[in-house]
């Protein structure tokens, strides 16, 4: 059987896991709902669960409270709630996540976690840096960012200047190792990291899940789902035994 035949007459179950804090929030269903409205289940994942990764087909790392600065070498600097736990869990997802190839999508924290754990570090508190951008929350898609247009996401978003929404006080300081930056802010902090090894990875500083009525936005979750199945199908028909 070819690939073809296989997606267009018996597409298999995907089952996306979503790292999220102890208590599920509305991020995270809306996370939820945006996995299915492209065909895919979302298993919700808490801090202390143990998770066999291999049996994912695709990982988000959501977002929430500040990752404990002692992960990338440094002392708190602000006052924020800290999840040790979560931390443990996201650390223990994305190194098996990574070991499989399975592809991820980091948000807001997540993005920012997937830094630190390929060596970068944080920016704690971005607000007095700020010149040419306010700080304050915006859930709506107010903050301009610029996007590489060769890269990944901005052949998803299809423009190279976009609107995002903005909740974070954290920014990627010291970007990690094989990783790329794709898009930053009018102050030029980085919104979105994309792997450079090949393993369909991206984090986005922003929440797109709040966005799903763009198009553009809505075309992450389609393509991350779409990565998902291809990863998948390789799994279920290796190479080798394709006709």
């Amino acid at each position: 059987m070819s690939k073809r035949d296989f997606t267009e007459h018996n597409l298999p179950g995907l089952t996306i896991g979503i790292s999220g804090p102890s208590r599920k929030r509305f991020a995270q269903r809306l996370i939820s709902f945006g996995l299915r409205l492209q065909g895919a289940k979302p298993y919700y994942i808490r801090p202390g669960s143990r998770v066999d990764v291999s049996m994912l087909d695709g990982l988000v790392l959501s977002g929430g409270t500040h990752v404990h600065p002692s992960r990338y070498g440094q002392e708190p600097q602000v006052s924020a709630h800290y999840d040790q736990a979560r931390d443990m869990t996201d650390y223990s997802l994305l190194e098996q996540a990574e070991s499989v190839g399975i592809p991820v999508l980091g948000i807001c924290r997540g993005s920012q976690f997937i830094n630190i754990f390929h060596g970068g570090s944080l920016c704690q508190n971005v607000t007095p840096l700020r010149v040419n951008t306010r700080h304050r929350p915006l859930l709506l898609p107010m903050q301009t960012v610029q996007v590489v247009s060769t890269s990944r996401l901005g052949k998803l978003m299809r423009a190279s200047v976009i609107g995002a929404n903005r909740i974070h006080s954290q920014a990627i300081k010291r970007l990690g190792k094989n990783l790329q930056v794709t898009a930053v802010d009018n102050d030029l902090f980085v919104q979105a990291i994309e792997s450079t090894r090949g393993q369909w990875l991206m984090g986005l500083q922003w929440h797109p899940e709040y966005l799903l009525y763009h198009s553009g936005h809505r075309r992450i979750f389609s393509e991350f789902v779409q990565a998902a199945l291809a990863f998948k199908l390789d799994r279920l028909e290796p190479e080798s035994n394709r006709i």
